[in-house]
Parts: structure tokens; sequence; C-alpha cells
């Protein structure tokens, strides 16, 4: 039996930008309404949808994606009512990160052809990728509604039921996965704590047993046990975990960026700049490591590095509120009131209940001369902070320890 004081037993658990591209098969043309009717091919000098189609779907498959999305934006002048081509220009725009444009597409496909569980699917891994798991969750529910057999929808319902902390959902739907997923160090991980919190010993003693024993002293075993210990602040225990699944694996994703994260909260700012750096180096498109060097930067005291790595970050993922705030800290320092209130309110639009956010757009509006609005928004965090009050304050300012390792999406 797991005793209490194993770092899996008090896990905080927060959501965090994801780094992982997925593939999303695309329809075959036969799906669209009219492509390669007779109609649609004899005796007629229009261009054949079901040619333009396949001709996108080729460009789609060898990466063009500006080709792709123009032949498929010509499908729909030939055919409006093609919902493959919707689909498609929606599997394009997730892969530019582009999710606003994403979802209006493929809403738009799930209205053409209702009853098709892959819509939805891809509709949820666009909230998923965003690290919207809340929104994800109610398509995920129905592709596996629908299609109980469907592992990735079900897995990543679980992932969106662990990262939400609804702790006996993710428990129950992951539990359903142990057939095909008990070799995964990932899934063993977040089904030992979600049984944890939910009350499963039993659970939790069969997930964490087997986790073990799969693991093996890896160097994903060790990155994900200095995880427990990280968030469980036993930072020492942390950093000699990391230490060895850097020494097992040095291009591991996220082992950098873990051991940075250890070194800032010791204050060690130089050592966590370079981890952070080694992380980005192995993993170029992690909005995260560029969100932590700006702080470190901030520490250090090198305004335009801070400033240019939280740039950095926005660029990566436009959703990541830390870099919005650290920059309007920046600004703040540097007393330009007016871009510091930009970013604020950019940041607060993002996460409008973190009282931190509250707090600082308060001190810039008294700056500002804006005594009134300051106190409003100072009230804010006061009520922001004692709704809060409850749940561990993350080190040097920040919200939760993210969690990226976890939010792999699996094959």
């Amino acid at each position: 039996m797991l005793k209490r004081s194993h770092p899996f037993a008090s896990v905080a658990i927060a959501s965090a930008a994801l780094a992982v591209i997925f593939a999303v098969p695309t329809l075959a043309a036969s799906q669209n309404s009219n492509a390669g009717s007779p109609a649609a091919s004899l005796g007629s000098k229009e261009p054949n949808p079901a040619e333009v189609f396949k001709t996108g779907e080729v460009d789609l498959r060898a990466g063009d994606l500006d080709a792709a999305e123009a032949s498929f934006q010509e499908v729909l002048v030939l055919d409006p009512q093609s919902a493959a081509a919707y689909i498609n220009l929606g599997v394009i725009a997730m892969r530019k990160k582009n999710w606003t444009l994403a979802l209006d597409r493929l809403d738009h496909a799930k209205t053409l052809t209702p009853n098709m569980p892959g819509i939805r699917l891809n509709i949820g891994l666009a909230y998923y990728k965003q690290g919207d798991y809340a929104s994800a969750i109610a398509p995920f529910e129905s592709v596996v509604h629908d299609a109980p057999t469907t592992i990735q929808a079900r897995y990543l319902l679980g992932l969106c039921y662990f990262f939400t902390e609804r702790y006996p959902d993710a428990a129950q739907t992951l539990a359903s996965l142990w057939e095909q997923e008990s070799d995964d160090l990932n899934y063993l991980y977040v089904l030992g704590i979600s049984a944890n919190k939910s009350g499963h010993p039993e659970l939790e003693e069969k997930a964490l047993a087997r986790f073990a024993e799969v693991g093996q002293g890896s160097a994903e075993y060790h990155l994900l046990m200095g995880k427990a210990y990280l968030n469980h602040e036993e930072n020492e225990k942390a950093a000699a975990e990391f230490q060895s699944a850097a020494e097992a694996d040095p291009k591991l994703p996220f082992v950098h960026l873990n051991l940075g994260i250890v070194y800032l909260a010791q204050l060690d700012f130089e050592r966590a700049r370079q981890e952070f750096l080694s992380d980005a180096a192995i993993e170029p498109d992690v909005a995260l490591d560029y969100d932590r060097l700006g702080l470190t930067y901030f520490y250090l005291q090198q305004n335009d590095r801070a400033e240019e790595s939280y740039r950095h970050a926005l660029q990566l993922d436009p959703r990541m509120s830390g870099s919005y705030f650290g920059l309007a800290k920046v600004y703040q320092r540097e007393g330009q009131s007016q871009q510091a209130l930009t970013a604020i309110d950019s940041a607060v639009q993002l996460d409008s209940a973190s009282a931190n956010y509250h707090y600082l757009k308060g001190q810039i509006l008294v700056r500002m001369g804006r005594a009134m609005e300051g106190k409003t928004e100072l009230d804010a965090a006061t009520q922001s902070l004692n709704a809060s009050r409850a749940h561990r304050q993350q080190e040097l300012g920040q919200e939760n320890l993210p969690q990226p390792e976890l939010s792999r999406i699996p094959n």
C-alpha cells in the first residue's frame, strides 16, 4: 500500500501549453457531396471537385499547407457543401495553430455532417492543443459516446478530466484503458494520481506498482518522479531525479525545463537560464521555455532580454497569460505605464480570476493617477485571493506548476 508520504500523494496539477504535433487523417474525396459525379466531370469546362480535392490531399500529406489550403478553398467554390473540404481546412488551420479559424471551419463541417464523430474529435483536439481542457471535454465525451472503442478520444477525455481536477471521472475513464495503455508511463502516472485524489487506494497501488515495473530507472521514469517531487515542493529530490533523467537521455524533452524550474525556485538564476535554453534547443516550439526564460531575465534585471523572451513565448502561444503578466512587470519597472496597462489588460482578459493580475493592474492604474479604477482592481484582487486561499500558490508569484510532459497526445 502506498504511504501518503510518497511524492505522488499530493501533486498539484495545472494545465500548460502543449508542444506535440498530431496527425489527423484526411477524408476521402468521395465524401464530398458533388465530387466525382458524372454530371460534374462529363462535358464540363470547370475543374472537377474530386480532382482538386485529391490534389489538396497530396499537398497536405507532403506538408505544403498553403497549397493544400488553396485547393480545398477551390473545392468550396465548386461545392459549398463539401464537409470534407471544411474538415481538411480545419486541420490545416490547426497545424498553423490558428485555433479560432480551425474551430470555425470544423463547426461548419459539423453543421453539414453532424453524425460524424471524427469532426467532433478534431474540435476536441483544437481545444486540447490550446490547453483549454474544459472546453475539450464535451466534444470528447460525445465521441466516446458514439464510438466507444475509440482509444484516443477516451484517453484524451481522461486527461481533460485530470487537468480540470475531476479526479473520479479521470480515474474511471483511464482505468478502462488499462489493457491498451498499461505499458505507458505517463498513463500510469496520471492514473495513479487520479486514483489517489479520488480515494481508490487499490487502483492507485496497482498503477504505481506497474509504473515502477515499467519505468525501471529509465529517463522518462526519473522525469516523472522528479515532477512528482517538484509538485510536492521537495526541490532537492526533484533536482536529483531530473539530473538522473538528463544523464540517461540529455535530449529528453522537458527534463531541462523542469530542472530550470527547480533552479528558479532556488533563486539560482544563471543555472535556470542555462536549463531553459537547453530545453528550447531540444523543443524550440515550447512557449513555456521562453516564458520562464523571461522570468529569469526579469530577476536578473535584464529587461530587454526579458521582454524579448516574453514576446517570443506569445508568438508561440498567444494564450500565455503569464507572459503578458511578465511584460507588464517589465514595463512597470521601466516606467512605461501605458504599455504596462496594455499588457496586463491582455493577461486579465485571458485569466480574469487571477489575483496577481488584478493587483498589478491596480498598481499600474494608481501610478497613472486613475485612483478609483485602481481601487476597483485592488478590491478584485482581494476577492480573488480570498476565493482561492485554499489553493497552493506557486513560487515566484506564478500560477500552479505546469505539466506539459503529461499532455502528450496518444497515437
